[in-house]
């Protein structure tokens, strides 16, 4: 054995191949990992590639559509206020269900909507009486807004600037009745494209966050040109491992698309949970106290499995989401920390990328 023997192929980086416990169980068996004997994956995390990637995805098509949040925190009875690219914006469910949404200001003396209530579907001003049904009235035009049954949508036309779309630009979903689903939120100072630039670097998951990932390696990535091969070649397609336990390993190969600005999809396409998607959405709010822009991160996780015994977790769904949301955010306590510093960075001047 020489000193050019490559690191990963020196016995003691050698791990035992994954093997398959009793009952055809998902997980499998791996032996610890030596964070600092990774593979160094470095040189392959080519900023020229990320950034390629990510103005491609730039110069997509959004239609304006922004994500409000997840679609159960606007329930009927109760207003949901949110300040989105700028803009403030009041949502509620009409007498119908139906979602609403529209300037979160009163007309009249400028009110915050978002502290007034909802009596039989209509938003009423607490300051003055003026009720709101939806339709425009006295000055209050509502916006376009979507639910997609994962997530709220709002169309605000002034701050996109695009052509607008009838619909939101949505990834295909595992049927959500057949899934596990699970919706996190957080915010950071940073803006969309610190967000969508962190999930356009794959190469980082075992090494930033090795409590959840580990044997990752990036099997296809796009090119650092403007115009990649065709739309199913702009994508990374990865094999990595994630981490249940201290012993529990699930390998499966992923796939990273950004079907519009301020989304990122992975796609698990081959391995225990094929068809899961795990959508990263970044959305705008405006700037903060210090004149700092602050982004929200809204992670829609849909996870589905042929397994006859993934009914019983579908059915245990009030008990599982909780650990999903905790697992999410312990990796979005990171990567917010990758996309400040990335937006700190770019204000100084020092960015590499």
């Amino acid at each position: 054995m020489t000193s050019d023997t490559p690191r990963s192929a020196r016995p003691e980086n050698r791990r035992p191949a994954l093997r398959l416990p009793r009952r055809g169980l998902p997980l499998r068996l791996a032996s610890p990992v030596d964070w600092a004997r990774q593979r160094p994956t470095w040189r392959e995390a080519s900023p020229a590639v990320i950034a390629a990637a990510l103005k491609r995805a730039a110069a997509r098509p959004s239609g304006n559509w922004y994500v409000l949040g997840p679609s159960e925190r606007i329930r009927p009875g109760r207003p949901f206020g949110r300040t989105v690219a700028g803009t403030e914006v009041v949502a509620w469910r009409d007498a119908t269900g139906r979602l609403v949404a529209g300037p979160g200001a009163c007309p009249h003396l400028g009110a915050p909507l978002r502290e007034s209530p909802v009596c039989r579907g209509r938003l009423v001003c607490h300051w003055h009486g003026l009720a709101l049904d939806g339709r425009g009235t006295a000055g209050w035009e509502p916006f376009p807004a979507h639910d997609d049954g994962v997530l709220a949508w709002v169309r605000l036309d002034a701050a996109g600037g695009e052509e607008p779309l009838d619909r939101p630009v949505l990834p295909d979903r595992p049927p959500r009745a057949a899934s596990l689903v699970a919706v996190t939120e957080t915010a950071g100072v940073c803006e969309p494209e610190d967000v969508v630039a962190n999930r356009l670097d794959p190469w980082h998951g075992a090494w930033f966050h090795p409590y959840s990932f580990s044997d990752l390696t990036v099997v296809q990535a796009p090119s650092a040109g403007a115009d990649p091969a065709g739309p199913e070649e702009d994508r990374f397609v990865v094999r990595v491992t994630f981490k249940v336990g201290p012993r529990g390993a699930v390998p499966v190969r992923a796939v990273f698309t950004s079907p519009e600005p301020r989304t990122v999809v992975m796609r698990i396409v081959e391995g225990e949970g094929t068809g899961s998607v795990v959508e990263t959405h970044a959305t705008p709010l405006g700037t903060d106290d210090r004149g700092r822009p602050r982004t929200a991160v809204t992670e829609a996780i849909l996870a589905t499995s042929d397994r006859p015994g993934f009914a019983l977790a579908r059915a245990a769904a009030p008990l599982l989401r909780p650990l999903v949301r905790r697992t999410a955010a312990r990796l979005w306590r990171d990567d917010l920390a990758y996309a400040e510093r990335r937006r700190h960075l770019r204000g100084t001047g020092r960015f590499p990328g």
